[in-house]
Formats: C-alpha cells, sequence, structure tokens
C-alpha cells in the first residue's frame, strides 16, 4: 500500500516538472521562467493556500474543540522552526538556517492530501476544519524563520525587537497568506464560486509552473547540498520522524479523533516545499533553495510518505 503510494506520487506532474527544471540546467538548456513571472506564482500560490484555508474554516461552527486544533496546531508551527534553528545553525549560515527551520515547521500541502488518501484507504475520514489548521501553520513558520534571522543575522537588530516583529507580521508573503486565509472565511460560499476557476481550477497549474521555475534554481545550485555532507541527509530524514512521532503522541491530548492525530502528525512531520520557498523567495532571497527545497522535496516528502505514514498511523491509535 505504501509503495503504491510513493508510485503513484512520483507521477505527479508537479513533482515531474521540479525534475524537468533540474534536468534543464545539467543538460545546459535556455529554458527559464521570467522573474516578473514567478514572483507573481508565488504570489498567486500564498493567495491560494490562504482563501481556501479561510473557506474551509468558515464552513465549520466553532468550537472549544475546534480552538484547541487551531491553537495546537499554530503552536507547533512556532515552536518547530524554533528548535530546529539552533540545530541547523551548527553547520549553515543563518540564511540557510532560518529558510530551513522556516520550511520545517511549515506544512507539505501535498503531503497532507497524500495522508488523506491514506485514511481513505483505512475507510477513515478527517473533519474539513484540519485544512484551515494547515493554512494557520503556514504564517507562523515564516514568521518565525523571519524573527530568528533578524534576531540572529543581524547584530544591530538586537534591540529593537518590537520593530522586528513587526516587519515579520507585516511582511508581504505572510501578510499575504493571513490576509486571504481572512478574505475567505469572511466569502461567502456563492461569491467563492465565482473565483473558483482562478483559485481552484489553476492551482495546480501555476504549481506545476512554480516546481519548474524552483529545478531549475535548485539544480544551479544543487551542488551546494552534496557539499554540506551527510548533515542534511540526516537531518531531513530523522528531524520529520522525529516531530511527526512526538506529536502524534501529543495529539492524544488535544482530541479524540484518530484521523484528526494522524493529520496532526503529518503537519509536523512535513516541510513545506510551495509556501515557505515562495515567502523566502520573496523575504529572504539571500537563502540558497538548493538548500531547503531538495531536503523538502528529495528527503523527507518520500521518508514520510514510505516509512512515516505507518509509524504515526500506529502512535495514533494507541
Amino acid at each position: 500500500m505504501d509503495l503504491s503510494l510513493l508510485l503513484e506520487n512520483l507521477k505527479n506532474p508537479s513533482l515531474l516538472f521540479f525534475v524537468l527544471g533540474i534536468l534543464s540546467v545539467y543538460l545546459k538548456s535556455d529554458l527559464e521562467i521570467p522573474p516578473s513571472s514567478s514572483k507573481f506564482i508565488s504570489l498567486y500560490l500564498l493567495l491560494c493556500i490562504g482563501f481556501k484555508g479561510g473557506q474551509e474554516l468558515s464552513h465549520e461552527t466553532l468550537s472549544v474543540n475546534i480552538l484547541y486544533c487551531l491553537l495546537f496546531g499554530v503552536l507547533l508551527a512556532a515552536v518547530i522552526p524554533v528548535y530546529t534553528f539552533f540545530i541547523l545553525k551548527k553547520k549553515f549560515n543563518v540564511y540557510d538556517a532560518a529558510a530551513v527551520a522556516a520550511a520545517y515547521g511549515s506544512v507539505s500541502a501535498v503531503t497532507f492530501v497524500t495522508a488523506t488518501n491514506y485514511l481513505e484507504l483505512k475507510g477513515m475520514q478527517f473533519n474539513g476544519y484540519m485544512v484551515a489548521v494547515m493554512a494557520l501553520m503556514e504564517s507562523p513558520a515564516i514568521i518565525a524563520g523571519l524573527l530568528l534571522f533578524s534576531l540572529y543575522g543581524n547584530q544591530s537588530n538586537k534591540g529593537h525587537n518590537k520593530e522586528i516583529l513587526r516587519h515579520s507580521v507585516t511582511n508581504g508573503s505572510v501578510l499575504l497568506i493571513m490576509g486571504s486565509l481572512v478574505v475567505g472565511y469572511f466569502t461567502s460560499t456563492a461569491q467563492a464560486e465565482g473565483i473558483k476557476p482562478f483559485t481552484n481550477d489553476i492551482f495546480k497549474g501555476f504549481l506545476s509552473i512554480f516546481l519548474l521555475d524552483m529545478g531549475i534554481v535548485s539544480g544551479k545550485k544543487l551542488s551546494d547540498l552534496f557539499h554540506r555532507g551527510w548533515y542534511p541527509f540526516a537531518f531531513g530524514l530523522l528531524v520529520p520522524l522525529l516531530n511527526g512521532c512526538v506529536v502524534a503522541f501529543l495529539s492524544h491530548f488535544v482530541t479524540d479523533d484518530v484521523s484528526n492525530r494522524f493529520i496532526f502528525s503529518i503537519l509536523a512531520a512535513s516541510a513545506s516545499y510551495i509556501a515557505v520557498p515562495a515567502a523566502m523567495k520573496i523575504a529572504l532571497p539571500q537563502a540558497n533553495p538548493g538548500i531547503y527545497l531538495p531536503m523538502a522535496l528529495g528527503i523527507t516528502f518520500p521518508v514520510n510518505i514510505t516509512i512515516g505514514f505507518p509509524i504515526y498511523y500506529c502512535i495514533c491509535v494507541i
């Protein structure tokens, strides 16, 4: 079952376009995405993720249990980047440590979708508000990454914590995804249907172009990952498994629903290769996408869907 999931995801066009981008570099092709188009696509992806999360949240009746779940998700997204940053800073520069920490504190929408398929194969369903939890976990991780960079990457910023926090919260990428979530929450279903072709129908197409661009960028700097030796490979393998197992256990204190527990473990274990790279491309361009993208997409993603899923699920049902 897990092997079939891996094989199915290897056929994912978005993933294949990412590989095509890397391949084009090694073939010395002149293929490229214009910088202005690339920035537009980054903003578009952030807008759609936030808007769809707000829509899902608007369909739920807020309860204490839902609020606990939302709070737990935000807490995870804020805490994971902090401890991973200090682990990464031992081997990476501050730019790359902040970007990788943000990626691993954030979530992977594709891993999330794969996890829902895993639950369906077991005849189980999760609550719709977990989509909103996923969307809410994007921004705290990005904010945490930018805050950590501001605190440790620029000594002149020390003593100006209020300004650092303001900049992190009002950063264009963060503001767009959170603002889109609020817009999605207050938009009626009928009105949302009017822009569905923009927010839903063409999303995967733009995602494919984005990952093609990221593949090209990563391919040009992929040697940087191998020059780091064993460290990024060990991190991309062990840290997600640790996060997933710990959160699978802790989620017992948040929700009684096994499916929701499993989703929480997946959200904690996954690493973003859409929202965070899109945000870092704008907010922290000094960070090397040849490091954080291959780690998230080439190491952590396949590890989760092959090894991680069965382990997290067993802990969740205990």
